[in-house]
């Protein structure tokens, strides 16, 4: 086989719509794309996307390339497999067989997942040392996130080859995680518990928490991160809020009432209409038009001020 990943074609294995924005990554990548999915409006979600993606760049990416079924095809020479599953280790095991049953000796397989700890996964698998956490953020085609994990088991050339194809042809600033679960998801998720914290213990509304973050960390961090930021603003104080605040934070391990209430509606925010705030009817297509239109935007301005050592 191959070993110039960039030319071989691609296997996702998923529904929803970050299996459709992962699609539209790897199209405007030139990637041959075969999407197995039991989702019917995948077709209809890709095509708008690559619509949005043409009013913002201009640019047109061909459908031609792209296989979308319901059923598991032949054996291919896959150059790389993704699969996108919910946080649900059952469920990505069977994903992952059904995958490398289809996939060739040499194809690398990658799964997105947070909390589940990548040996977990590589226990199920054949060939455990091709299996690697990858984690994209929504909508794939527009943002420059990408998180690799991998861990003592993986092979290291198999995971140079990714965050190298990352790098070169889909648009990404990629790192490795020399771990088992997502740090990505450790810092959100930190975060969130503090949320939580504040709104069930009165400190603030569910509308402070977001104003707080929007209008202050939501300007920085698409230009620093968290660790450049303090060094723009002096590392040292810092350390001084630290010793008293850090002892104040929440150390919550469950999620409070309210929330909890939420999910025994089953909420999914805007998809039906049980979240932290009321939406009226339709609200979730305007709202999906409007994070497309932003990320469009923000893409652009991120990429005029390019992080690290390229921002010298």
């Amino acid at each position: 086989m191959d070993n110039n990943y960039e030319r071989q074609p691609v296997l996702i294995w998923g529904n929803g719509k970050l299996s459709h924005s992962i699609a539209v990554c790897l199209l405007q990548a030139n990637n041959t794309v075969t999407l197995i999915t039991e989702d019917e409006q995948s077709t209809d979600c890709i095509r708008q996307h690559c619509n949005e993606v043409y009013k913002a760049k201009g640019k047109k990416i061909s459908l031609d390339r792209l296989h979308i079924t319901t059923q598991p095809c032949e054996v291919k020479n896959y150059g790389l497999a993704i699969i996108v599953t919910g946080e649900d280790a059952a469920e990505k095991k069977t994903a992952i067989y059904h995958v490398e049953q289809l996939v060739g000796n040499e194809t690398i397989i990658a799964v997105n997942m947070e909390s589940i700890a990548l040996k977990e996964l590589q226990n199920a698998c054949r060939q455990p040392q091709r299996l690697m956490g990858l984690n994209w953020t929504e909508p794939a085609h527009t943002t420059y996130f990408l998180e690799i994990i991998t861990n003592e088991i993986t092979n290291k050339v198999l995971a140079a080859a990714l965050l190298s194809l990352a790098k070169k042809s889909w648009n990404k600033d990629p790192y490795i995680i020399n771990g088992e679960v997502s740090i990505r998801a450790k810092m959100l998720y930190a975060m969130a518990r503090e949320a939580f914290y504040l709104v069930h213990n009165g400190y603030a509304s569910i509308e402070d928490v977001d104003r707080a973050c929007r209008n202050d960390a939501g300007y920085y961090l698409p230009f620093a991160g968290n660790f450049r930021y303090m060094d723009l603003m002096g590392t040292y104080a810092y350390g001084l809020v630290m010793k008293d605040l850090n002892r104040e934070l929440s150390r919550s391990s469950k999620a409070p009432a309210f929330f909890q209430e939420i999910m025994a509606q089953g909420g999914l925010g805007m998809d039906n209409g049980f979240g932290f705030y009321d939406y009226e009817d339709n609200a979730a297509e305007k709202w999906k038009e409007m994070v497309g239109r932003f990320s469009h935007e923000v893409q652009h301005i991120i990429r005029k001020y390019p992080f690290g050592d390229e921002g010298k």
